[in-house]
Parts: C-alpha cells; structure tokens; sequence
C-alpha cells in the first residue's frame, strides 16, 4: 500500500509546518507528516523550511541569527488565512508531543542544511526517549548530514534526499545505510527504472512533491513506498479509490 506522506503537514489547507497543518494531516488520513527542522541562535530545534522567516511569519533575517524566544513570538499563519493567525513556528519538542497523541501517524522529519552529529542529537535523543524510533525516518539531502545522524543514533532509520542521480548513488545509499532514498519527483519520468533499481537495492523509494493524479498514478505504477504530497487528503481519496470493492 503506497503510504500518503503530508508534505509540511495538509499545507494546501493549513499553513505548512504548523501545528494546525500536522493535525489536519492527521484528520485527512495521512500515513505520515513530513516536516523540515532548523537550528535557531541559541541552537533550538524549531519545524520552518526555509533558512530566514520572511516567507512565512510575521518576522525577516534568518532563522540561525534569532533565539527560540524571538522565533516563538512571531505569527506563522497569519500569511495563509486570518482564520490562522496566532499559529507559532513549532518547537520540535511540540511534534513529539503530537506524535505521542496522535498514534495513527508517522513522522519523516528533514534536516535542513549541514549538522553535525552534537547538532542532530537535538532530534534524535528526543525521538528515541518518547519511544518513537518505530515511527520517525530522520532524512537530508545532504550526505554529510546523514552521516551525522548515523553518527548520533545509529539505529533511527535514516533517509536520503535526492535531486540527482549520481552514478554512485546505490553505493551512497550503503554506505549511509539509508533505509529510503527520496528522488524528486521529475527524476522518476526521466529515469523509470530507477525504483526498481532502489528496491532491488534493498532501500524504499518516497517520491516528492506530488499533486496531481496523473503524476501519483505514474508514480504508483512504478511501486514507489510512498509519495509526498501537498495534498494527503486528495491522494487518500484517490488511493482509496483505485483499491477493488469485494465481492459480496
């Protein structure tokens, strides 16, 4: 069964990677929420994509040049809808607790940019002592931070980002011992045998960022795990519709 991975939590109705976008995830039927992690000031784990605030809180600079605090005090819905004003940018601490209340649903949780193993404790330490190890895959785009987390908790399963195909990718995937490797969606329609290859591998395949039924059923037709999505609810529906009504 291809699992339905929420890209920034529902963010096609919810501001992306705000509590309110993780719960409606969650109320849409998604398998998993995936979600982007980035170190403040004063080296805080908070649930944001990009590296400054200006996109999508009432704040501007960068994330790494403001403390929790001041992080904390901005509005990250306002931006969406004014029905979401008040949404704060998530501590990480915050989508653990989530995690724990909400037990239907999994986590694939980003690392963004380049941490070194002391910094992806701030991630791992608290996935591994909430007893979550089983629902959380901690994945990067970049290798150097996939090291990292091997480094840190060698046995919190790990994915791969990828916008390429390398030549050496199987190889890249051994040796960070990744158990997915997550291709841009585009590189899929340019190199179909790549799942296969993956799979054969022994690595599971989570295809990003995927909206349209076309591109889903392109995407399941090649047996990839999973495919994220600025839709879950859609995908759901969809998914559940293509799956044969029994026979009385």
């Amino acid at each position: 069964m291809t699992v339905v991975v929420a890209h920034r939590g529902n963010s096609s109705v919810a501001p992306q990677n705000t509590l309110a976008a993780f719960e409606a995830a969650w109320r849409a039927g998604a398998g998993s929420i995936e979600i982007d992690v980035q170190l403040t000031a004063d080296g805080q784990v908070v649930v944001i994509h990009d590296d400054t605030l200006d996109a999508t809180t009432s704040g501007s600079g960068p994330v790494a040049g403001t403390d929790l605090a001041g992080v904390r005090s901005l509005d990250a819905g306002a931006w969406f809808a004014p029905a979401y004003a008040g949404q704060r940018v998530p501590t990480f601490a915050e989508v653990v607790d989530l995690l724990l209340r909400r037990p239907g649903i999994d986590l694939l949780l980003e690392v963004k940019g380049a941490w070194t193993a002391e910094q992806v404790r701030g991630v791992t330490e608290p996935v591994l002592a909430a007893g979550l190890a089983d629902r959380v895959v901690v994945q990067s785009i970049w290798p150097g931070t996939v090291a990292a987390l091997r480094e840190a908790a060698p046995g919190l399963r790990r994915g791969l980002l990828v916008l390429e195909v390398r030549d050496d990718l199987l190889d890249l995937c051994a040796e960070l011992d990744v158990v997915t490797c997550n291709p841009y969606g585009p590189l899929l329609a340019a190199d179909p045998g790549l799942v296969d290859r993956l799979h054969a591998a022994g690595r599971e395949v989570t295809v990003w960022t995927l909206n349209e039924p076309e591109h889903w059923a392109a995407a399941v037709a090649l047996g990839v795990d999973g495919v994220i999505t600025d839709r879950p609810d859609r995908l759901a529906g969809w998914l559940a519709a293509r799956v044969p009504t029994p026979v009385a």
